[in-house]
């Protein structure tokens, strides 16, 4: 599996480097198209972004660059799946996948399509990345399994020691049964010899 991994993750990150190399070099900002995703999107509009639409093209091509040599790399490959699946999901919501109200053209349209259709095939891909463990367990998994151990070791260590004060008890019991039988025993022969 780790072959598996050493030669998908460039594949798949390959396409990312060329537009975040692309989109810094040369930013294209996408027409508005129609009016479907002009107004603000509430949750997005709390987030400080960039006036300029160019910069903004520029600073997500920088994170699609950045986070595709980290996956291809194989350097932090859940960080870097997870900020290009974010990346992606930030272009599918631009009005880029829209047509205009009037618009006809059905080759334009089919290829508005395909383009969608393959950001959300890279989404998939992406999730299934940031999702895989390398085969190791998650952090959740991890914790819970030493929880068990260390719940186990307190009650062996719980269990000995009971065991052990139950020995002590038992022996206790035993000298204080002899101590008593003892002086009994001197008790009774005092008195035999008592007129």
């Amino acid at each position: 599996m780790a072959v598996l991994r050493r030669f998908a993750r460039p594949l798949l990150a390959s396409k990312f480097i060329r537009d975040g190399y692309a989109a810094v070099r040369n930013p294209v900002v996408p027409a508005a198209r129609g009016e479907v995703g002009r107004g603000p999107v509430p949750a997005v509009s709390r987030l400080r972004l960039p006036d300029d639409p160019e910069q903004f093209v520029r600073i997500q091509g920088a994170v699609r660059l950045g986070a595709g040599v980290l996956l291809a790399l194989g350097r932090a490959p859940r960080t870097a799946s997870a900020a290009l699946a974010a990346t992606l999901v930030a272009s599918a919501l631009t009005p880029y996948v829209y047509p205009k109200a009037g618009d006809a053209d059905p080759e334009a349209r089919e290829a508005e399509r395909a383009d969608l259709l393959t950001d959300v095939s890279l989404l998939g891909g992406l999730l299934i990345a940031a999702a895989d463990t390398h085969g190791k367990p998650s952090l959740a998994h991890r914790t819970r399994r030493a929880a068990g151990h260390a719940s186990g070791a307190v009650t062996h260590r719980v269990t000995t020691v009971s065991d052990r004060v139950g020995d002590v008890a038992d022996r206790v019991g035993d000298v204080a049964d002899s101590a008593v039988k003892t002086v009994s025993d001197s008790v009774e022969a005092a008195r035999k010899r008592l007129p």
